[in-house]
């Protein structure tokens, strides 16, 4: 029987309340997730299960060499960054002063860092074997998964970008098409890869056959990639950034990620005259206006910016300085909207799963190949599509993400994190995040303002439209804005675009809320596939 897979009417979902939560973008990922709980494991353990089970049942927006980037509470905050470097023999000179880096290729590889942080989140946060971790995704690989709706599309879309990869074909196109909605697919290269990975607890990957079969194949298209750039990778513990808004504290990653976009952009609401930005109705005309001007205003100084920390010209903390914030607020007018003269990178694919256990651990982990399958190199019999965040280096000269051998680029994925500020220090709120390029700390500023305006739940963060600067005066809009607030934007000058529907264009989200007595709120955004879901 054939179904008609699309969707005309709007969905609202309810939060799901549990003492532990798993959410992600697809049902079988969160299946996998609870699985791990079920067995004892963390709400970490539940979230790289989750995480690595999305490689095979998500490939369209992550896979085996993706990079990561993560937040744990555990009592405190800590964060890791899970990115890799560009080839230490990589010819920059190829592509400084060019239009732009490529986007598929080897030229945009960079060392993955996914398999690294697999094993370096479980091995510290972690409560059963790494085996056990890893387990529910081979399964799927073995025994197969139905495709769901909007993966499907994803997949279809991809056919044609990357069907000229003849791994690629083999790998993610069975029968020389990409599956339909509800047609089983399995991946064995895919499930004796994450065999490997999980008996050698990673080793494999970055100093082992599957290094050297990687460098084998870099080096038959004379790429840059080796098998000494492979073993060279390690992910970083940071300390997280942040910002108060109301009484609560919001945590991003440091850079070479784009988070501080959104404490940069809150940080300038809250530098405005008037009231904390946490009590503004966040769909007021004015306060819209705001919003959109402070993103707009942050994305100019991160893209000038913002890149692997060694390579940066000051400190990103004096970005968030009190003093700093106020001068640049000033730029900002409530009357006329402004074109600040930023451009950034292009829509991604991502994924992310938040998780919390009983115990009041709670993580936040996001998960990419940057572009959909990435850069199209897959590694023959293996299952690795390699992903291709290279593209997000610049090419021009002198600039701090200019590209270069051996440095981590810019980066689009970030995940997100709220404490509360109590009197004997912090507690824990929330763990969240929105995927999709530059949509994300656009995302995190939308969700957030909504949770923190007259206590909103996340489930109905993640559900109301979003709003979308996409460079100049431009700002694309999701369907259910009052008409009102969008005449008030296009008199301020604002170049206003409805788009059709809601759509992942707009980035697609995952929350989980910890209230009183450690009850968890569990959600998820409906423009994907996903589900929150509990033991």
């Amino acid at each position: 029987m054939s179904l008609d897979w699309s969707f005309p009417w709007p969905a609202q979902r309810m939060p799901v309340l549990a003492d532990a939560i798993v959410s992600t973008s697809q049902p079988l990922a969160t299946a996998a997730g609870v699985s791990v709980l079920r067995a004892g494991g963390s709400a970490m353990d539940a979230a790289v299960a989750a995480a690595i089970t999305l490689t095979v049942v998500e490939p369209t927006s992550n896979g085996i060499g993706s990079d990561l980037f993560a937040m744990v509470w555990d009592g405190a905050l800590h964060g890791y960054n899970g990115s890799g470097r560009s080839p230490a023999g990589l010819d920059a000179d190829r592509f400084l002063g060019s239009a732009g880096m490529p986007l598929t290729g080897w030229a945009p590889v960079t060392v993955p860092g996914a398999v690294d942080g697999w094993c370096a989140l479980t091995g510290r946060f972690g409560r059963i074997p790494f085996s056990k971790v890893v387990a529910p995704a081979i399964e799927r690989a073995e025994r197969g998964f139905p495709v769901s709706p909007r993966t499907a599309q994803s997949w279809a879309r991809a056919a044609g970008r990357w069907g000229g990869f003849p791994a690629f074909s083999q790998t993610f196109l069975p029968g020389g098409r990409a599956p339909c909605a509800g047609e089983r697919v399995r991946f064995p290269d895919h499930a004796q890869t994450l065999h490997e990975i999980a008996e050698t607890r990673g080793e494999s990957f970055y100093r082992g056959r599957l290094a050297s079969r990687i460098a084998s194949c870099a080096r038959a298209d004379s790429a840059a990639m080796t098998e000494a750039d492979l073993g060279a990778h390690r992910g970083a513990w940071v300390a997280p950034m942040q910002i108060d808004v109301g009484p609560c504290t919001v945590h991003e990653l440091p850079p070479n990620g784009q988070g501080i976009a959104a404490l940069l952009a809150l940080g300038l609401l809250r530098a405005l005259p008037g009231p904390d930005p946490a009590d503004c109705d966040p769909d007021a005309p004015q306060s819209l206006h705001r919003q959109i001007e402070a993103m707009k205003l942050a994305f100019l100084h991160v893209y000038r910016e913002v890149a692997d920390p060694r390579r940066m010209t000051g400190d990103p903390a004096r970005l968030l300085e009190p003093g700093f914030l106020a001068e640049e607020a000033a730029r900002l007018r409530d009357d006329e909207a402004q074109d600040f003269g930023w451009r950034g990178p292009a829509y991604g694919g991502t994924v992310l799963v938040v998780a919390a256990d009983a115990s009041g651990m709670m993580v936040s982990l996001i998960q990419s190949n940057y572009t959909g399958f990435g850069s199209g190199i897959v590694i023959p019999g293996t299952g690795i599509a390699m992903q291709n965040r290279g593209a997000c280096f610049t090419t021009e000269r002198g600039h701090p993400n200019a590209v270069a051998p051996g440095v981590r680029p810019f980066h689009t994925i970030i995940p997100a994190f709220v404490t509360r500020r109590t009197g004997s220090g912090a507690e824990p709120v929330m763990a969240f995040g929105v995927m999709g390029g530059p949509m994300q700390p656009q995302g995190h500023v939308q969700v957030l303002l909504r949770t923190l305006h007259r206590g909103g739940n996340p489930q109905a963060a993640l559900d109301a439209p979003r709003w979308q600067v996409t460079g100049g005066r431009r700002v694309r809009l999701e369907p259910g804005f009052s008409a009102v607030a969008i005449d008030h934007l296009r008199r301020l000058g604002h170049e206003v675009e409805i788009a059709g529907e809601r759509s992942v264009q707009f980035g697609s989200g995952q929350a989980v809320m910890q209230l009183a007595d450690r009850v968890m709120v569990g959600a998820s955004d409906g423009r994907l596939d996903g589900q929150a879901g509990c033991p």
